[in-house]
C-alpha cells in the first residue's frame, strides 16, 4: 500500500471574523498528483498558505511524513521537504540562471550563501543546480541573467530552484498564470516529468485533468469533494458550485 506523505486534518483559518478555510481534511499519498480547483475566492491559495506555513492555522493539523508541522515556520517545513511556488514569479533577476539554483542547492546543503563566492567553489551545489536545470530544459541558458528570461522560462527556473532542495512534496500555485498559450504545453511537460508528490492550483482545467490522479474541489473555504477526475467531472454538486458551467 502506498504510504501517506502529507495529511491535513480539520485545517481552518479565521481572519477578521471570517472563516477563510473551514475544517479541510484529506491525505496525499507518496507520488500522487492532486489538483486543487474552485471558483475565485474559494480558499485554494489560503489552503496552500496554511500547508506551507506562510499563514498560521486557526485550527487543525498539517502532517508531513508522520511529523506534525502545524506550528513550524516555512523554512523549517522546507528543510523537511515541503517545496512551494507562488502565483507571482519570484527569482533573483540580477543573478544568472544557474546562480539562482546554486544558491538554493547550497542553502539546502548548509553551504556558504555568499553571493560573491564563485559558484565553482561549491562543486556539489553547482552539480545539483546543473542537473535541476537540465531537468527543466534550461541547461543551455544557465549563464544568462535570470531577469532576461521569458515568463514561461522563469516558471521553469522556479521549479529548478525547488528541485535543487530535493523536496518530497511540491505545492504549485497557478504555475501557468500569465503564460501565453504556446508556453503551456512545455511547462506542462516539465511538471509531468517531476516524479514527486504534487499539489497544484491551476485554472487551466485541461492541464489539471490530464495530470491529476485526484481533484480536490474547494468552495467557500471548505473541501467540497475530492475524487478522481472522472468522478469530479460527473459530480452534480461540483457543477452547482461552478454555477452549472461545465468543468
Amino acid at each position: 500500500m502506498t504510504s501517506t506523505v502529507l495529511a491535513v486534518d480539520g485545517l481552518s483559518w479565521n481572519a477578521g471574523g471570517a472563516r477563510i478555510v473551514s475544517d479541510v481534511t484529506f491525505d496525499v499519498a507518496e507520488g500522487e498528483f492532486v489538483a486543487v480547483i474552485g471558483p475565485n475566492g474559494a480558499g485554494k491559495t489560503s489552503l496552500f498558505n496554511l500547508i506551507s506555513g506562510v499563514q498560521r492555522a486557526s485550527g487543525g493539523t498539517v502532517t508531513l511524513d508522520g511529523a506534525d508541522i502545524t506550528r513550524e515556520a516555512p523554512q523549517r517545513r522546507a528543510r523537511r521537504g515541503l517545496g512551494r511556488t507562488f502565483q507571482t514569479s519570484s527569482v533573483f533577476a540580477s543573478l544568472t540562471v544557474i546562480e539562482n539554483v546554486r544558491l538554493a542547492a547550497a542553502a539546502h546543503r548548509g553551504s556558504c550563501l555568499r553571493l560573491w563566492r564563485r559558484a565553482s567553489s561549491d562543486a556539489a551545489a553547482l552539480a545539483v543546480a546543473s542537473e535541476a536545470l537540465e531537468r527543466v530544459g534550461l541547461a543551455d541558458r544557465a549563464r544568462e541573467i535570470a531577469g532576461s528570461l521569458s515568463h514561461g522560462d522563469k516558471r521553469k527556473l522556479e521549479i529548478a530552484i525547488l528541485l535543487a532542495t530535493d523536496p518530497r512534496v511540491i505545492l504549485l500555485d497557478e504555475p501557468m498564470a500569465g503564460l501565453g498559450a504556446g508556453d503551456v504545453p512545455a511547462l506542462t511537460q516539465v511538471i509531468r516529468s517531476l516524479d514527486r508528490t504534487i499539489l497544484m492550483v491551476e485554472h487551466h482545467m485541461h492541464v489539471l485533468l490530464d495530470l491529476a490522479d485526484r481533484v480536490a474541489v474547494m468552495h467557500h473555504g471548505a473541501l467540497l469533494a475530492i475524487d478522481t477526475p472522472e468522478k469530479i467531472m460527473a459530480d452534480p454538486t461540483v457543477r452547482d458550485a461552478y454555477l452549472g458551467e461545465p468543468l
